[in-house]
């Protein structure tokens, strides 16, 4: 399904797989990326969309930069502001967990694992300015 996305005045394609697939795949400008949506908890009024996005990283793939299999370092997937961080450093993870809120362009970005394992290092605070593929956390060995 392809929507156009009107975004300061600049309209956007953006294709989209399956939308009920976790992480939606979406890819903009031949970029692709992983948007990991929360579901309304109530029923979504007439034309209303059924979800909400809350975080959006690069997918793998040709046109995003590829880590390491196992990579140690989470980066962040835009630049932004980080406003909450929801683990500390030893903390075991699971894929997809959320580790950190961004706001970026007044919008919250909720900042997930990328895989298993334990958080050796949180590289940022509350209230840092941050850029795009800032590392954030680093993963044990």
């Amino acid at each position: 399904m392809i929507i156009n996305v009107s975004i300061a005045g600049k309209t956007y394609a953006v294709k989209l797989d399956d939308l009920h697939a976790r992480p939606v795949r979406a890819e903009v400008d031949g970029e692709v990326f992983e948007v990991w949506p929360e579901e309304a908890a109530a029923a979504p009024a007439v034309n209303a969309p059924a979800a909400q996005v809350t975080a959006v990283r690069p997918a793998v793939s040709a046109a995003a930069p590829q880590a390491a299999p196992g990579g140690r370092d989470v980066n962040s997937p835009l630049p932004g502001v980080v406003i909450e961080i929801k683990v500390k450093a030893g903390a075991q993870v699971k894929s997809g967990e959320p580790l950190l809120v961004l706001e970026a362009m007044k919008m919250k970005n909720i900042i997930r694992a990328g895989r298993d394992g334990t958080l050796a290092e949180v590289l940022v605070s509350v209230g840092d300015q941050v850029r795009h593929n800032q590392p954030l956390f680093r993963f044990e060995a």
